[in-house]
């Protein structure tokens, strides 16, 4: 568990990290460099889930060495599947990383819902549905490495 205590914002205790895979972790379906150290990383600190539709077909191969539970999503109204599962786990205890309109209700529900810019871009409605926003995955991953700045971007 990662605790953090944010003005304004209050006690942080994150128990998981859900991720989406295709541009969040991934462009055109290849994991980027380093991405896997840190899931290995944060995965001594946080249950790791990765929720993906899997556009491209290759999430099991790209994650088969991480420290993570890959989960294939039916192409069926994702963005509930994912809020869902959010919900399920306690969202309370939750940090989403996303960036596409099926990621938009996960990032929302989330005690702390990232925003994550590669390649792809990001959708707005994912946008307006994040708390943060990053210019890509290393600083999201980053946001949990040195907590001080998700204190210094969150508190008020």
């Amino acid at each position: 568990m990662l605790e953090i205590e944010i003005p304004g914002f209050g006690k942080v205790q994150l128990k998981y990290l859900v991720s989406d895979f295709t541009g969040t972790l991934s462009v055109n379906g290849k994991l980027l460099p380093g991405v896997l150290d840190k899931i290995n990383q944060l995965s001594k600190y946080l249950k790791i889930y990765i929720l993906t539709a899997d556009t491209f077909g290759t999430v099991n191969k790209e994650l088969s060495k991480a420290d993570c539970e890959i989960i294939v999503l039916k192409y069926d109204r994702i963005d509930l599947q994912k809020k869902k599962f959010v919900d399920d786990l306690g969202a309370e205890n939750v940090i989403s990383f996303g960036n596409g309109k099926n990621d938009r209700y996960m990032l929302k529900v989330s005690k702390i819902g990232v925003a994550v810019m590669l390649d792809e871009g990001c959708a707005i409605e994912a946008l307006l549905s994040a708390d943060i926003m990053v210019k890509d995955i290393h600083n999201a991953f980053g946001l949990l490495l040195n907590k001080k700045r998700l204190k210094a971007t969150l508190r008020f």
